[in-house]
Formats: C-alpha cells, sequence, structure tokens
C-alpha cells in the first residue's frame, strides 16, 4: 500500500505520542521534501520532525513534476507548498491514500481522484484493527496538547462512528 502524508497527521500524532499508529497501519509513510522541510527546516522544535529525519519507515521522496505543483498552487486559493507537494506526489505515486487534514487540500485532492483520509480517519482505522482502545482520550489530547482545532459536530460523528 503506498500512502502519502501532509505534514499535519505526522505533527498531530507526534504531539501525542502515537506517530507509531502509521507504521502499524500503513508500514510505510512517504511523505514530499516540502513537508520535510515544514518540520525539520523550521526555526522552532516541531513534533515529528527527528522522527521524519530517523525513522526508516518516513521516506522523503522529491517530486517528478514540480510544474504541476505551481499550477495547483497558483490555481487554488490557500494550498501551501506542502499540501500541493503531497498531492502531486500522491498523484505520482498513484498513491492508495492520502494523509490530510486541510479542508481545502482534502478537496483538491479529491477533485483529482485521490482516496483522502485525515487523522480522525486514522485513528478511527486504528480503533478497528484494535491498536488503540478508543479514540475519544486521543481527540481531547489532540486539542489540549497540539492545539488540534475540530468541530464539535466532526467531534461528535467521530465518537459515534467509534461507538464511544
Amino acid at each position: 500500500m503506498i500512502v502519502v502524508s501532509d505534514t499535519s497527521p505526522i505533527t498531530n500524532l507526534a504531539a501525542i505520542s502515537q506517530l507509531d499508529l502509521l507504521r502499524q497501519l500503513y508500514t510505510h509513510v512517504i511523505i514530499p521534501t516540502a513537508v520535510y522541510d515544514e518540520m525539520v527546516a523550521v526555526d522552532k522544535p516541531v513534533p515529528g520532525a527527528v522522527e521524519v529525519q530517523t525513522l526508516p519507515w518516513i521516506q522523503t521522496q522529491v517530486i517528478t513534476d514540480f510544474q504541476q505543483v505551481i499550477v495547483m498552487q497558483e490555481s487554488q486559493e490557500n494550498i501551501d507548498l506542502g499540501e500541493a507537494e503531497a498531492i502531486v506526489l500522491a498523484l505520482e505515486l498513484k498513491a492508495d491514500l492520502l494523509l490530510m487534514d486541510e479542508r481545502r487540500g482534502r478537496a483538491v485532492a479529491t477533485s483529482y481522484g485521490l482516496q483522502v483520509t485525515g487523522l480522525m480517519g486514522v485513528l478511527l482505522q486504528a480503533k478497528r484493527n484494535n491498536l488503540i482502545p478508543g479514540v475519544k482520550a486521543l481527540i481531547d489530547q489532540l486539542i489540549s496538547q497540539a492545539d488540534f482545532r475540530v468541530s464539535s459536530q466532526l467531534y461528535t460523528t467521530i465518537l459515534q462512528s467509534a461507538d464511544e
């Protein structure tokens, strides 16, 4: 299974010490250079920065067609470089899944026919695979420790989906 990730799922899972869920669910995760740079080439420490540099199951890959990234950014308002590269890399690799939380990026990815899930979907899958006992405690941790934003409607929907 080919899985490409944007920054948010990695940094947020790392912030609550649950990054290994990605390895347990998907074996390998591929990130584009821009995502790597968003985590590593910044002034302040970012959760997951050490992990993307050291864990062998997180691989960084360069985009082949950078022109497509430029076109995507120019045609889509408010889509950042990491999101654009993640979408283009997922297209280039014919990825089975793209991990992305940002609504605008998800909409663009879906318009290209990509299968997309976010952090909440990862947590639901982890629970279904019996990797975690529940999602509520982890979502609450994400909100309090990682400043993760989730609407009350999505929060309720996820807990219902998880039978919690």
